[in-house]
């Protein structure tokens, strides 16, 4: 895989995004989810490549975008807010994960009603080391039709708030699967990244599943 040559193309896009940013509210906010979204594809690139330092300065960038694009977005940009801490925890940035977990928790989206809103909201819990409260919220999640959100990871978020690590184990494999099976990745960037932010979860329980796979940096 030419990991330079997704990094130099996001990097690119990024650099072009930048020097194209409006001042009208509503084009501004989704020129810098754009943004968002480069940064986080060239931190991944970077992340495979094992250029750790390089990765986490753009995906803490990412973060950074995600959050600045959120008072123009429209109402229910549950996104954002999963965007950042995702971006976050891929960076190993342990305090900045738990400042936007706080950050996207004041959002409420626990009470939207939204699968993606229970997503973010369990994510920030987890993060937090609020288990106990992620626990009907992640439950809530593996009710969800799986076309409507995939029950893999559900699985996998109940597990790590019940802090069962076999059954995390096991989800987390099949969350693995899903990936090595697709045919298109986030920003064309081919890694598993919901699977390196469950392990980030994971590791912090001491019960990360260790997996490997081409699309995880070895």
């Amino acid at each position: 895989m030419d990991w330079e040559a997704h990094a130099g193309r996001e990097e690119r896009r990024y650099a072009d995004g930048v020097a194209r940013l409006p001042d009208e509210p509503d084009a501004r906010q989704k020129q810098l989810v754009r943004l968002a979204m480069a940064a986080t594809g060239a931190g991944l690139a970077r992340l495979m490549q094992g250029r750790q330092a390089e990765a986490a300065g753009w995906l803490e960038r990412s973060a950074e975008f995600f959050r600045r694009s959120l008072p123009d977005a429209p109402p229910g940009s549950w996104g954002r807010l999963i965007g950042a801490v995702k971006a976050r925890l891929l960076a190993g940035d342990t305090e900045g994960a738990r400042g936007d977990a706080r950050w996207a928790l004041e959002q409420g989206p626990a009470e939207s009603g939204s699968p993606i809103g229970l997503y973010a909201a369990v994510l920030a819990l987890l993060v937090l080391g609020e288990d106990e409260n992620a626990v009907a919220l992640a439950e809530g999640l593996r009710r969800e039709p799986p076309e409507v959100f995939p029950r893999d990871v559900a699985d996998a978020l109940a597990a790590l708030a019940a802090g069962d690590a076999d059954a995390y184990r096991e989800a987390a494999g099949r969350v693995l699967r899903s990936f090595e099976e697709r045919d298109a990745y986030l920003e064309d960037i081919p890694v598993a990244d919901t699977v390196l932010v469950l392990e980030a979860l994971a590791d912090a329980r001491g019960m990360p599943a260790r997996l490997s796979s081409p699309l995880l940096p070895g």
